[in-house]
């Protein structure tokens, strides 16, 4: 396997026709890499000259040492992480890629992650004399590797194996391929029925409003994170700027009642599979019913009869991992999704994420 490191017209080129998250697109990492301290480094794994694995990374200095991230701290980004397309349909040659890939990124870590030392007592060579972390510069300061990986990469072990902690995330995906809004609706629970039922006898719209309604869907989750007390550390600036440049791949929805005030909003991002809940959503009650629940009903509506990108077939609603969420969205009927998160393990990453703002 060869390992490039690629610009972003080279990266749009070698990207799949799916298997890929929305912040994996050019236009988004072009957006990303201008909002984060963080140097972006694009990587593609080459059989010939055929692309079968992609790893964005982004690599961070701080006086305590140096990050690897996929995606970088702080900017909304939910998963990232490596793109892996083997060209045989055999699991054996499927594993081979995988597993290349992986030492390939980890070959350079050297001490910190023993891997050097497990491959030469093993009697393997490093699969690449110039690696990954090679050319992100990664030396004997590394103090932190950190990926969030897509629901596609379902293999991790060999990140495991190179003695990286493996934690399993979830998200919920709901079905939408080959399925009208009236088989959709009675798949949902009857409590959720009731809520989007009450929400249409109001006197409520809920519109796609472009940038302007992305604006308002920003300020009022800036708001329920300060009344929260959480940190809050996205910009409008950037906001607008990756709305701008998704184009059709983003929407913004918002509620508003008889007099145009604003209710509550979505802001919805689109890749090649999926739309994905981004940012908004935070709870609103009007005249005793809660509206959220019309707003993604909107929201399935469109990817079933009028999706921005016609392959999309799932709503990816995420919010997985949170009890209180949970009861609220098992009741739309998705399925649960597992994604991995892969770290460096040991006492002083706990130090390490608080100093990168990858931990709350």
């Amino acid at each position: 396997m060869r390992v490039e490191q690629l610009e972003l017209s080279e990266w749009e080129s070698a990207l799949p026709s799916d298997g890929f998250e929305v912040f994996h697109r050019p236009e988004a990492l072009e957006v990303v890499d201008r909002h984060t301290d963080a140097e972006m480094k694009l990587f593609g794994g080459f059989k010939g000259q055929q692309p079968i694995a992609l790893l964005p990374a982004f690599v961070q200095r701080k006086s305590v040492g140096t990050a690897v991230t996929s995606p970088p701290p702080g900017l909304g980004i939910p998963r990232l992480g490596p793109i892996v397309m083997p060209t045989s349909p055999k699991r054996r040659k499927q594993e081979k890629v995988n597993q290349e890939f992986t030492e390939t990124v980890l070959a350079q870590v050297g001490t910190d992650l023993g891997l050097d030392e497990r491959l030469a007592r093993a009697g393997v060579e490093s699969p690449m004399a110039e690696s990954v972390l090679d050319r992100l510069d990664v030396d004997s300061r590394l103090t932190l590797f950190r990926m969030v990986c897509s629901p596609d990469y379902a293999d991790p072990r060999p990140y495991a194996w190179g003695n990286l902690h493996v934690e399993p995330n979830f998200t919920y995906h709901l079905d939408l391929n080959g399925r009208d809004t009236g088989q959709v609706r009675k798949s949902f629970s009857k409590s959720l029925r009731r809520e989007i039922r009450d929400a249409e006898d109001l006197d409520v719209t809920v519109e796609t409003e472009g940038v302007e309604g992305a604006r308002d869907v920003f300020r009022a989750t800036e708001r329920r994170y300060a009344e929260q007390d959480e940190p809050f550390s996205q910009t409008w600036s950037y906001v607008r700027d990756l709305f701008d440049a998704l184009g059709e791949r983003a929407r913004s929805y918002v509620a508003r009642d008889a007099d145009g005030e604003y209710l509550s909003g979505i802001t919805v991002l689109y890749s090649d599979d999926a739309a994905y809940f981004w940012q908004g959503g935070a709870k609103a009650i009007y005249e005793g019913t809660a509206v959220n629940s019309r707003i993604h009903w909107r929201i399935i509506e469109d990817i079933v009869e009028d999706p921005p990108v016609e392959s999309v077939d799932t709503y990816d609603l995420m919010g997985a991992n949170t009890e209180r969420l949970c009861r609220y969205k098992a009741k739309f009927g998705a399925d649960l999704v597992p994604y991995y998160v892969v770290e460096s393990s040991g006492p002083a990453m706990d130090v390490a994420k608080r100093a990168y703002q990858l931990v709350r």
